[in-house]
């Protein structure tokens, strides 16, 4: 059983734990769960960092920097009621408002809070709760999105030590600042070096040497309004009208709005079901079935198409011009065992030169070495059935041009 912390923080999670975590999720004989790949428990190519690369190329990178930007708004705010439970102060007595709310509407940081509940105060699942234009009144965010994120996992109460930012700090890549330049010039510059560029602009470590203030929770959630959710923002993303925010809660004098640590909740469980049933599949797909960008596909579709003219070429000279003995018509294995790895592999979007030497292609022509051992299972049986399906081609196109008897024209 974990032990408190001194002045009555949550029980301590020891870096023994979470690498047996990790080790368990290893073992398992299965694709990782996109959660899983957010806390950063997967290996390449199923990490996170594959995962944002991957979302880079279809231009929706913006989602998930926005979940990486809630996620460590979330964080901020755990951090920040935590360390009102170690300096023995309560949030009834810090922030009496957000206090007030909480009770009446909810919030998925109740277990932090030891809110006593008022007698006659409606169930928070289902009470009604301002939305963040302060007009209308709509079903609270915890009543919304509490069956949904029950079932993956996304509200995560207790949040992973390798999420992002929050106390915990993370050693993994976080959301830019800015999107990456689009810029002729910017195209130069390999994602790898656009991915540690943001790292740099965007740390995820917060510092520990004073606690967590009402004031950077204010600014963080207005930081992540300003960057994805103001109508004509850079870049905004998409969300459903019952879900976005189209003016940013004013504080009450010096009192932050109570609505600050909940605001982007909702909108964060939505893009996390929108990346699971849509990116996260053809993502799994593509790494976990393949190992070629469709950059190299290409290109290897191209050369294929070219060895297998040349083999043709070949082939028919060799009979028409009756070519003496017919031995060395068998020279044609070599073009045709081109043609079909070339041809299967761009169809397949998998090289089974580079599964067998364990790697895939990250961008065109840069590879990464596959450490996830199920990927690397899946990659090479479907390699040894390609290559099956090469020799059998080329067997039956060598033994139909070796047959043939030769007319010189």
């Amino acid at each position: 059983m974990n032990e408190k912390q001194p002045g009555g923080g949550e029980p301590s999670t020891s870096k023994e734990q979470r690498r047996l975590s990790a080790t368990r999720y290893l073992k398992l004989n299965r694709l990782p769960t996109l959660q899983e790949v957010l806390d950063r428990r997967t290996r390449p190519p199923l990490d996170l960092f594959c995962f944002y690369i991957f979302l880079q190329r279809e231009s929706s990178e913006d989602a998930l920097d926005f979940w990486l930007d809630v996620q460590q708004h979330e964080n901020m705010c755990k951090a920040y009621f935590k360390d009102l439970r170690r300096s023995g102060r309560s949030v009834q007595e810090d922030w009496p408002e957000f206090a007030a709310h909480a009770r009446t509407n909810g919030s998925h940081f109740s277990p932090l809070l030891s809110l006593p509940s008022e007698p006659n105060s409606p169930n928070p699942a289902l009470s009604p709760d301002p939305d963040n234009m302060g007009g209308a009144r709509s079903p609270s965010p915890l009543a919304r999105e509490r069956r949904d994120t029950e079932s993956h996992g996304a509200a995560h109460p207790n949040f992973s030590p390798t999420m992002a930012g929050g106390e915990f700090g993370s050693q993994g890549p976080r959301a830019p600042r800015d999107r990456p330049s689009t810029t002729p010039s910017g195209r130069g510059m390999s994602l790898r070096g656009k991915w540690t560029e943001r790292r740099s602009k965007a740390p995820t470590v917060i510092a520990r040497d004073r606690a967590i203030e009402k004031a950077a929770l204010v600014e963080s959630a207005e930081r992540i309004y300003l960057r994805y959710l103001l109508p004509g923002a850079e870049r905004e993303i998409y969300l459903p009208p019952s879900l976005r925010v189209n003016n940013f809660p004013i504080s009450n004098g010096t009192e932050a709005s109570p609505l600050i640590p909940d605001l982007y909740h909702a909108q964060k469980v939505y893009i996390f079901k929108a990346l699971e049933q849509d990116a996260f599949p053809r993502f799994l797909r593509a790494k976990a079935f393949g190992n070629l960008t469709p950059l190299g596909s290409f290109v290897r579709l191209i050369a294929g198409l070219l060895c297998l003219w040349g083999g043709f070429v070949l082939a028919f000279s060799l009979i028409f011009l009756d070519h003496k003995p017919k031995i060395t018509r068998l020279w044609l294995i070599l073009p045709f065992i081109f043609a079909t790895n070339l041809l299967l592999s761009s169809y397949y979007s998998l090289s089974p030169l580079l599964a067998l030497f364990s790697q895939t292609e990250t961008t065109p022509f840069h590879l990464l070495r596959v450490k996830e051992q199920y990927v690397r299972k899946l990659l090479t049986l479907r390699a040894l059935w390609i290559e099956a399906v090469c020799i059998l081609i080329t067997a039956i196109l060598v033994v139909i041009f070796t047959v043939v008897p030769g007319h010189r024209l």
